[in-house]
């Protein structure tokens, strides 16, 4: 675990040296809006007229969209951040390890397509997983202790969660190094540790409590400058790290599977003065299929 933990502090200094700092804009702008749109969920107020069948219909259908989003981004915020990210977290990922190991992978739109979707297949299922054992550690809690928060094993859930995050994001170099989906699974298990230290620095750092309106909130200023300053760099601070959550985790994955398995010897890579016999080799392949 302690492996992956120093990950993290790899995955900083490696940004730094590289220059990547133009990524966190991406993600920046997405916590934007999802803390945006969590506020106005909860700060909605509208009530309509339920005067027929019809307008109560729609009244509960509007009250059990409203209440799904909410859990949607307050409860599963992370792995919405990584599924609208999947995109641009293969893509980095690719570039992380380029940076470190000199190889590259062919550019093929369909690949990237299957990616993603894999990504998304990844992300469903872990979520029903994760959902599923918390809803066993919620009924025993509920069972064995009157107030099922005070429950020691009811932590339980905080450590299934950063499991499943870390697997996310570890999943995208398993599918480059041609894992399906079982190895993939099998492989988190036996690095059951890097998994959770991935996923546990991810979560601590997306769910931060930043309050957005600070940033915006201008008049503060004139009203306290002192306290308002500090208001709003405690904020801006809170808000870089859960921005920049999705993307050290990605790279402090990429580095972390580099250091284990070596993805220099991965053989569907290449370097430069190898593309001409790499292509070679996958029109063989293509013809002989």
């Amino acid at each position: 675990m302690a492996f992956g933990f120093q990950s993290y502090w790899k995955a900083i200094k490696f940004m730094i040296e590289y220059r990547l700092y133009w990524y966190l804009a991406i993600p920046a702008i997405l916590m934007l809006f999802i803390y945006w749109l969590g506020a106005v969920i909860q700060s909605h107020k509208f009530i309509p007229q339920t005067e027929t069948i019809n307008e109560i219909i729609w009244y509960m259908f509007y009250l059990l969209m409203e209440i799904s989003i909410a859990v949607l981004l307050m409860k599963f915020a992370k792995y919405l951040v990584v599924a609208i990210l999947s995109p641009l977290l293969a893509s980095l990922s690719m570039k992380t390890e380029y940076l470190l190991t000199g190889k590259k992978y062919p550019w093929d739109f369909k690949q990237l397509v299957s990616d993603v979707k894999r990504a998304m297949r990844i992300i469903i299922r872990n979520l029903m997983w994760e959902y599923f054992f918390f809803l066993i550690i919620l009924t025993v809690s509920f069972i064995g202790w009157e107030e099922p928060k005070s429950s020691p094993i009811f932590y339980l859930t905080f450590a299934i969660g950063f499991y499943y995050y870390g697997f996310s994001f570890l999943d995208y170099i398993n599918e480059r190094r041609r894992l399906s989906m079982d190895q993939s699974i099998s492989f988190v298990r036996e690095n059951r540790g890097l998994a959770v230290a991935i996923g546990a620095i991810y979560s601590i750092l997306i769910l931060v409590p930043v309050d957005i309106s600070v940033l915006f909130n201008f008049s503060a200023f004139g009203e306290d400058f002192i306290s308002a300053s500090g208001s709003f760099l405690l904020n801006l601070v809170l808000w870089i790290c859960a921005s920049a959550a999705p993307i050290l985790a990605i790279i402090a994955a990429t580095i972390a599977m580099d250091d284990l398995v070596d993805l220099s010897t991965n053989e569907h890579s290449y370097k430069d003065d190898e593309n001409d016999e790499y292509e070679d080799e996958e029109e063989e392949e293509d013809e002989e299929f």
